[in-house]
């Protein structure tokens, strides 16, 4: 899952050891337990109308947190929901749906199948024009009953000639004589062989959906009338080929936009690092898959989508969003409204990307992973002078990296991952010695996170809750032990890891560059995490699995301090309205550096001028503002996004917030 070289199974036998509580780097932070979590415990997701913080467990078990009182009360069950295992994502939108991500196998006996046929072209010669039919909008004229019941022989009623069909595709004259193959008409494994009254050939394959990956997306609404919340299928994959190994990361991570129209949805990859894995022969040639490897992007109010399992389909219909994420776990927006998130990396030592994502843009997986090339691609690769493939990683020891002639070329340009500017998580293995090197000592760009970090848990101050150094930043967890002074275990080298991370992000250009610190660290295996105001919250997998409360220096407290003693701010400021979203007012703060003609208003996302909460002189210093939702008739005005300015002299700034009802 997460863990790109683990299975869940594997992990409940490494984390039962006890281990000593987390510690801060700083004096200013402080940290507690809160209560332990359930076993299985996978997600924490926060109700952003009143902050009530909500876990979702694999068995697909929901608890709400009593932080007051630290109790974990069961909420919802498999039951309430439907779905029945198989979970892996929980993201709760500003209007308190909850969305739900979970996985299933398909079943052996599915009734699904593809479709060849083989029009005769040329009598003398037996040549024929093969085509692929789709088995949900067949033409008139195919005998489909008749299809389905065939079996490996067939007569052609035309020459009274009798056909065999083997299993490795060839069709066969009886007694023996290969007439066409599977080259021909495209199937690996088929099951019947079938021939029409024209001399039409029919080649059916029979799925065996057992083999393959179904991702429900289930949504749970609230009926505002009574408070009772409504279980549906938002959306649903099409079957799409699983793996026949560990690296089927399938559909997990899931956030919603802040002004809740979209859900965006992680697909991971099938494979390590885009090698063949043809599930034991019986997809020939594969590697991903149109539903792999991708983001997609659906309406909150959609019920019953079919993703195909098509990948110009998905983009015509626009669910398509971006490409080429091996397996983007945790999403999140920033204050400001764009989309960031975390990857896992390969088994090969390969930096673990931070994404900020953008609507049709692909970012390398798998040809290119951090700022590096997979070698496999290139027809001179020997693994045995890679430096880079530690043996005690699955697809290493499996031989999965390997020469690789008919890897294919890149399909277009790709975005680069944020760049990590250090100090911390940016220790890499020299591709060209082999040692380990630390990339801001040694002033390399590097993106993002020293490889087998496995970062999770990200979330930002969206608030603007926080002080300096961490205000409106963002933070992630690093999942996976490793060794701190060496390179002795599997996971990240000369990298504590298991810590939680300050992310201070600054836009450069069309990207981002993100200075990284270490905070916290001496978690066990932390999973999830999520943020009220100044403090995070943070769940673990391993150890006595807790629920820490991270307490960081909180914002208000110094404005109130500053506005007390007549500090006159240094520069010109306008902060996140607080709360956001909000249901009944909401508070604007902004600081002026010197008196000024100030003017804020609220616009509607088109424009639209709703409300002027000031227009007038206002000396320096902090103010604060409210919003009642209303217009500038005193009428209350639609849920949704709107969009608050503030012009202060030259100074302008513009903030978005959403109002709900």
């Amino acid at each position: 899952m997460f863990a790109h070289y683990l299975s869940f199974a594997v992990l409940a036998a490494l984390c039962s050891t006890a281990y000593a509580d987390p510690q801060a780097t700083r004096d200013d932070i402080e940290i507690s337990r809160i209560l332990n979590v359930p076993r299985g415990t996978v997600r924490i997701a926060k109700d952003p109308r009143n902050n009530a913080l909500y876990t979702l467990r694999q068995d697909g078990s929901i608890g709400l947190i009593d932080l007051a009182a630290a109790i974990h009360t069961p909420t919802y069950s498999r039951d309430d929901h439907g779905i029945r295992s198989g979970f892996t994502g929980f993201a709760i939108g500003p209007d308190g749906s909850f969305y739900l991500a979970s996985n299933r196998r398909g079943p052996r006996d599915s009734g699904h199948f593809a479709l060849t046929r083989g029009i005769l072209l040329d009598a003398d010669t037996g040549e024929r024009r093969w085509e692929q039919l789709d088995p949900d909008n067949l033409p008139v004229d195919v005998p489909i009953d008749d299809i389905l019941a065939a079996t490996s022989l067939g007569r052609d009623p035309t020459t009274d000639i009798r056909y065999a069909l083997k299993t490795n595709g060839d069709i066969t004259l009886v007694p023996s004589g290969t007439v066409y193959t599977a080259t021909d008409h495209g199937f690996s494994r088929p099951s019947a062989l079938f021939i029409d009254a024209d001399g039409t050939f029919y080649v059916l394959k029979r799925i065996d959906l057992s083999s393959y990956n179904i991702a429900t997306i289930t949504k749970g609404e609230i009926d505002p009338s009574n408070g009772e919340r409504t279980w549906f299928t938002l959306a649903e994959t099409a079957p799409y080929e699983r793996c026949d190994c560990i690296f089927n990361h399938e559909v997990n991570g899931l956030v919603v936009s802040p002004d809740n129209r979209s859900l965006f949805i992680n697909s991971g990859s099938r494979t390590d690092h885009g090698e063949i894995q043809d599930g034991n022969r019986q997809f020939s040639d594969l590697r991903e898959t149109a539903l792999t490897a991708i983001v997609l992007r659906v309406p909150t109010d959609a019920r019953d989508l079919v993703l195909p399992n098509d990948r110009d389909a998905l983009r015509a219909q626009g669910f398509l969003f971006a490409e080429g994420l091996r397996n983007a776990y945790d999403l999140a927006f920033a204050p400001n409204g764009d989309l960031f998130a975390t990857e896992n990396g390969p088994d090969r030592d390969m930096a673990e990307e931070l994404n900020w994502l953008r609507e049709g843009h692909h970012y390398g997986f798998p040809w290119r992973m951090g700022l590096e090339d997979t070698p496999q691609q290139f027809p001179d690769y020997d693994p045995a002078n890679d430096f880079l493939l530690p043996a005690r990683f699955t697809a290493v020891r499996e031989g999965y990296y390997h020469n690789d002639p008919t890897y294919p070329p890149p399909p277009r340009d790709f975005t680069e991952p944020v760049i990590n500017l250090g100090p911390d998580a940016d220790a890499y293995r020299d591709p060209a010695d082999g040692q380990i090197k630390d990339a801001s000592e040694e002033d390399m760009r590097f993106g993002t996170f020293t490889a087998h970090r496995s970062p999770l848990g990200l979330v930002f101050d969206a608030d603007n809750a926080l002080a300096e150094p961490f205000q409106g930043d963002g933070f992630v967890l690093s999942w996976t032990e490793g060794d701190p002074d060496g390179d002795d275990v599997a996971g990240p080298f000369n990298d504590p890891s298991q810590d939680l991370l300050h992310l201070d992000l600054a836009k450069v250009g069309d990207n981002y560059e993100a200075r990284v610190t270490r905070i916290v660290g001496g978690f066990s295996n932390p999973i999830d995490a999520e943020i009220i105001g100044n403090r995070l919250y943070v769940i673990e997998w391993g150890g006595g699995r807790g629920l820490w409360e991270i307490t960081l220096p909180q914002a208000a407290t110094e404005t109130a301090v500053a506005e007390a003693e007549g500090i006159v701010p240094a520069e010109f400021a306008l902060a996140q309205n607080f709360p956001n979203p909000f249901n009944a007012s909401t508070t604007i703060t902004f600081q002026l550096a010197l008196a000024s003609q100030v003017e804020l208003v609220i616009y509607s996302i088109n424009g639209q001028r709703v409300r002027t909460l000031i227009s007038g002189s206002l000396p320096a210093g902090h103010h604060r503002l409210q919003w009642d939702g209303r217009n500038d008739r005193d009428e209350p005005v639609a849920s949704g996004a709107y969009l608050y300015q503030l012009s202060a002299d030259d100074f302008v700034a513009t903030r978005q917030l959403t109002l709900l009802k």
